[in-house]
Order: C-alpha cells, then structure tokens, then sequence
C-alpha cells in the first residue's frame, strides 16, 4: 500500500497540472522560490557584513544567485514538469525588480517622512564627540549638542529615557558609521544593549534621521495646499493633455488627407520631411526649441522684431510658456498622427470615392461622409492612448521649461507647466523640493488613481466594455 502510494504521489509530480490551475501552480512554484533565494541571500549577506563591516551593499545579490540556482535545480527534482515554466524565471525577476518592488516601495513611502533630510542614516551636520566607557557599553557626549536643550530632544526620542532609539557614532575618518541601541539615558550619557566593537574607535556621535511612519500626514499636507497647487496643477495636466491630443489629431488629419491624394507630385518628398520631427531624438528637438524660444537671442523673438512686433516672454511668462508647450508637443506628435492618418486611409476602398463621384458630390463633401466616418473606429483608440501618454508626458516638460516659470503663491516644485508628473519629479528629486521622496511617492499614488479613473472614463466612452462582453 505504501509503496503505491509513493508511485501514485511521483506520477503526479511528473505530470503537469492542466488548465488555469496548471498555469497558477507553476508561477507559485516559481515566485516561491524567487522569495526563498531572496530571503536566504538576504540572511547570508547579513552574516557576512557583520563580519565585514565594509562589505559593499552589493553583496546580497551575490549571495542570492548560487541560493536561487540551487533552489531552482531542488524545485526542478520535486516537481519535473516544471522545466518547461523556467523560461519565465528571467521575466519573473525583471518583473518583480523592475515593476513590483518600485510599486510597493512606493506605496510604502507615501506614508513614511522619507526625504533628503530623514534618509535613514547619520546627521553629519550636527556631530559631537563623544567618548566610549571600558566596558564599551555606554557613550558620553562631552558637551551638548549645538542648538538643543537636552539629549534627548537632539536624538528625537519618544520617552525620556530613549529606550530602543538609535545612535550613530563615527570614528576618527568618518568613513563608515555605526548604528548603536541605546537601553537608557542618563544626562549626557547613552548606556547601549550591546557592546561597541573593541576594533571601532568611536569620536563623535550624532542623531539618526530616522525613517517613521506618519500615517496620512503626506495626503493632508498635498490636499491642504490643493487651492494652491494639486488642482491648478491637475487642470493644467488634463488641458495640456487634451488640447495636445485635439491639435495633433487635427493636424494630423489635415496633412494625412493632403498627402494621400494620388495627384499630388512629390507627395513622398512633403511625407519624408514631415516626417522628421518625429525621427529627430525629441532631446536635441526639444533643446533646439528652447534656443529658437529664447526671449533675447533666440530667433523667433529676432524674426518677430523685425516686423515690428515687442519680444514675447515664450518661456517666461506663466501663459506663453503653456502655449511654447503646447506649440513644441504639436511640433513633436503630430508626424504620428499624420502617418496614422494615412495608413487608415489606404484600407479605405478607392470605390467608395468613385461611386460617390458617379454620384456628383464633391472632395469635400467625399471627406465627410467617406472618410471621417471610416476613419473614426481607427482613430478612437489612437486618440484615447494619446491622451494618457500625455497625461503623463514628463519628457517636452522637463526638457523644455522644467516645469517654469514659478508662480506666486505656490511651492518652487509646483511651476505655471508643471503636470502631475513633472511635480512629483521636482518633489523627490530636485533640492528645491528637499527630496521630499515620502510626499512624491504621496504624489504619485494620486496620478495613479486619477489615471486610472481618466482610463475607465476613455474605455467606457469608447465602448471598450461593451466589446468585452460580446
């Protein structure tokens, strides 16, 4: 009995579950292990840099690829089905590194107080010396620290005697800083759970920039100034990212129509130079417009002062910077729309355009009651993506005004261009923004949310569900 039981239980080890629960149990099996190897990596690189205080930080990802192989070769003896899934190991890895992590770290910093100034490590700014009992169990700062009226308010804690808070001492280089618990406080002096190494030479010691949880003070703080700020700066995203799509739709539409008659001469030479702004890198486009753009050397404002018109403040001024944007986008998109344009109309049956000649109606009257309406299911979805890239179109932003010029009344982070994006880009990594990463990542949670609800509005318009239920 026991023997056909183990026979029984092999055959179903090598035989591969079927259907969706098949397809389930192979990427549980796989992200299990990517976990595993994750988790023993972590612990082994652990281990060594205690031993090895200056070991790099890179030495996790060198423990955890032998962990994951040989994980890989256990899973592959207890369940033999699963070779054929280990082509999705390199996808599984990228996902999660790329797309999963970036999204949970995120989150989890939107409710943090995460920034330049709380990053986790030693504020060298304020550092005191310090000097290190016999037993290497207690520290004492040698004078208090400038600015501060007791320890205990320099170091942040919580109670007064500073139980399971945190200080960082340094040694005579300052090159590699240790982290210290402290058990209690008394006066000037910190008594420590754990022995300082014999090894370290500690002599200064400061605060640590602790990374803590504020709940949804990051949310408060973005909606308190949402006069001021996340509302201007979202109406500014939706019409930037609406008039964007109507311009180059038009456009687009426009001179596809135009370069698709057949009777036009040299139609492929107008197609080839239209089409490169759309091949020219937008970097060196973009860098070439803020020259052109330039209120007093650039050649735009120079060709204006020639017919007598006063040089305009394109990148300057709060509404001109919008219409620069605006301008250089269109220059930028409407290439694709063009190409769109006339890939769409090239599926359009030539019959159609002769039946109605037959007929007497004319070119215009053949573009709407032909072509727009046949073109109209190819555009909708066209349209609808154009509308969420932009919604989110960092790129001609940043490169060209940066998000400026400022505006009265709101934050440096918060410019007459910025779009939700660019924002939350200023926020986290300009010093402007004071790497407010906690705050950015709040900003970021928002446009996800908004973009989101903007897509289902689109999918809802365009039928999107309606299809799927078909």
């Amino acid at each position: 009995m026991a023997v056909a039981l183990t026979s029984l239980r092999r055959a179903r080890s090598l035989t591969a579950p079927q259907g969706p629960l098949g397809v389930l149990a192979a990427i549980a099996i796989l992200a299990a292990v990517l976990a595993l190897s994750v988790l023993i990596g972590w612990l082994i690189s652990g281990l060594i840099s205690t031993a090895f205080p200056g070991a790099p930080s890179s030495v996790v990802l060198i423990c955890m690829a032998p962990v994951l192989v040989l994980l890989l070769l256990l899973a592959l003896r207890l369940f033999p089905w699963m070779q054929s899934w280990y082509y999705l190991v390199p996808a599984l890895v990228f996902l999660i590194a790329f797309t999963i992590l970036p999204i949970v770290l995120t989150v989890s910093y939107a409710f943090t107080n995460y920034s330049g100034t709380n990053s986790g490590y030693g504020d060298t700014s304020v550092k005191t010396p310090v000097t290190v009992s016999a037993d290497r169990l207690s520290v004492t700062f040698s004078r208090q620290p400038d600015g501060f009226t007791s320890l205990q308010s320099f170091l942040g804690c919580v109670l007064p005697t500073c139980r399971n808070e945190t200080v960082v001492l340094y040694d005579a280089e300052g090159a590699v800083p240790v982290n210290a618990r402290i058990e209690s406080l008394e006066g000037r002096t910190l008594h420590l759970t754990t022995t300082v190494a014999d090894s370290f030479k500690a002599t200064d010691g400061t605060r640590l920039n602790a990374i803590r949880a504020v709940g949804l003070a990051n949310f408060r703080e973005i909606f308190g100034r949402a006069s001021t700020e996340l509302i201007p700066v979202f109406l500014w995203t939706v019409v930037f990212a609406f008039s964007t799509m109507v311009l180059n739709a038009l456009a687009g539409l426009i001179l596809g129509v135009l370069l698709y008659n057949k009777r036009l001469k040299g139609r492929n030479i107008y197609r080839t130079l239209l089409f490169l702004p759309w091949a020219i890198p937008s970097v060196i486009t973009i860098q070439m417009w803020v020259a052109l753009f330039n209120q007093q050397f650039g050649v735009v404002n120079k060709t204006l002062g020639l017919l007598g018109v006063p040089a305009v403040p394109w990148l300057t001024d709060p509404l001109w910077a919008k219409v620069t944007v605006l301008l250089v986008n269109l220059w930028l998109s409407f290439p694709y729309m063009m190409t769109a344009t006339i890939s769409a109309l090239s599926t359009i049956s030539d019959d159609l355009y002769e039946a109605a000649g037959i007929d007497g109606a004319s070119r215009w009257q053949q573009i709407v009651n032909i072509t727009l309406p046949l073109l109209r299911t190819s555009f909708t979805p066209i349209l609808l993506s154009g509308f969420a890239f932009n919604f989110n179109n960092f790129g001609v932003i940043y490169l060209l005004t940066a998000g400026g010029p400022s505006v009265p009344g709101r934050s440096s982070t918060a410019g007459a261009t910025d779009i939700l994006l660019s924002w939350g880009y200023n926020t986290a990594f300009t010093s402007s923004g004071g790497q407010n990463y906690s705050v950015a990542s709040a900003i970021a949670m928002i446009v996800f949310f908004l973009t989101l609800l903007i897509s289902l509005v689109n999918f809802k318009a365009a039928g999107v569900f309606e299809e799927a239920r078909r």
